[in-house]
């Protein structure tokens, strides 16, 4: 960290950091002594002796706070010390001669070893969930909705800012929270943990396969927001960022800082570096490349670059999205296949084969949910959310089509 006094300031403070830090160990050793000390003493006097150590103990902490204080004040002592000795030692030990220093310029177009161009693939590669931070203007939703384009699996957002053309390309009832509905996010969130409890059965029961085709991408802006205002949003972030990447329930949570507790993982700091890659947008990519890499040339290569260049866990990554708008926005991969590269008993799993089967056995005819539990022992202890899930998920993938929304929500069969 650099440090913001002026020079004027910067030998008053080091007088007090070195007298505070100095006085810390004192207190303590004086400390230590009066507990020795009170250890051979008579019974009415350990209660003063007892005391006083308390007192000088309580004094030591207080200037060992001070000195913390005081240390994040002066920035990098250590370092600026060694490059001051440093030059004083050239002047002193060659008073003759000159130092010609030459310092290359810096290419900021010059690639980087470990650059990525497609963080889609490298998130996809670590089955990661993610963690997006960003101030404002630095195009965090733009970057999501690009991710959530692009990643595949039926994607739910949770944005209570949302603008009317925000998510065009999604089915809105998936855009859960519009106008500052909290409590729908909060319910929504809440249904989400129990569909995972399910899938963890469902999975026990029939391994992968039955839990083929609920994928989903999970979104939810701004999360501290949500962290205030839902009671679900904590256990939400926390199941299934231990859980949900084995049964493909992926999230992505954004914030405008890094810390753990923006995301509602306080103490919990592994959590956030283990189970998500954290992209870092604008300032706070540079920022990591200076005082986390120790990399000023890479801050130089992401400042001049824009917003077009920023960072994915350790790595630095070049993605133009200026030209990214409702035009060019695509659909995930898994919708552009047609009906017959999907009807392969290999694709399918048990439960979506009996659905296809149906729809081809009544044609033009709507698939419930509740007639499905009525008529197929498979289904008949199955959730109706669930259901609905996997009727999304045909249709997603060209295999018949949805009919209404939310609790209403059918399929039919359709070429």
């Amino acid at each position: 960290m650099s440090s913001d006094l002026h020079p004027s300031q910067l030998h008053q403070h080091l007088q007090m950091y070195a007298c505070a830090k100095w006085s810390f160990w004192g207190s303590l050793i004086v400390s230590c002594g009066l507990l020795f000390l009170g250890a051979s003493q008579k019974a009415e006097s350990k209660p003063w002796i007892l005391g006083a150590s308390v007192g000088v103990l309580e004094v030591g902490r207080r200037h060992r706070q001070t000195a913390k204080l005081l240390q994040e004040s002066l920035g990098d002592i250590d370092r600026a010390s060694r490059l001051n000795f440093q030059t004083w030692a050239r002047n002193n030990t060659q008073p003759t001669a000159q130092l010609a220093l030459t310092v290359g310029s810096i290419d900021v177009n010059c690639k980087p070893d470990n650059l990525i161009t497609d963080p889609v693939e490298y998130i996809q590669k670590k089955q990661k969930h993610v963690a997006l931070v960003g101030g404002t203007g630095d195009g965090k939703s733009t970057f999501t909705q690009y991710l959530s384009s692009k990643i595949g699996g039926r994607v739910v957002v949770y944005d209570s800012d949302a603008k009317p053309d925000d998510w065009a390309w999604l089915d809105q009832k998936d855009v859960i929270g519009r106008k500052g509905n909290f409590k729908a996010i909060d319910t929504a969130m809440g249904k989400d943990l129990e569909t995972l409890e399910d899938l963890v059965q469902l999975r026990g029961e029939g391994g992968d396969n039955a839990i083929a085709g609920r994928e989903r991408f999970m979104i939810a802006e701004e999360f501290p927001i949500l962290v205030d205002e839902c009671d679900n949003s904590t256990p939400w972030i926390k199941r299934h960022a231990k859980r949900g990447r084995r049964y493909k329930q992926f999230i992505c949570a954004l914030a405008q800082n890094d810390t753990a507790e923006n995301f509602g993982l306080q103490g919990d700091k592994d959590t956030l570096y283990s189970c998500f890659c954290l992209v870092r947008l604008g300032q706070f990519g540079r920022d990591y490349a200076r005082t986390k890499l120790k990399d000023p040339q890479l801050e130089q290569w992401l400042k001049a670059g824009g917003k077009r260049r920023f960072m994915v866990d350790d790595c630095p990554c070049e993605l133009d999205l200026s030209s990214w708008g409702a035009g060019s926005r695509e659909q995930p991969e898994t919708s552009s296949r047609g009906n017959e590269d999907l009807l392969s008993p290999q694709e399918l799993n048990e439960y979506e084969q009996i659905i296809v089967a149906w729809g081809q056995e009544h044609p033009g005819e709507i698939l419930k949910a509740r007639v499905l539990q009525q008529t197929s022992q498979q289904f008949k202890k199955d959730d109706p959310e669930n259901i609905r899930i996997i009727f999304q998920s045909l249709a997603d993938r060209g295999l018949g089509e949805v009919v209404d929304s939310g609790d209403r929500l059918g399929w039919r069969w359709s070429k």
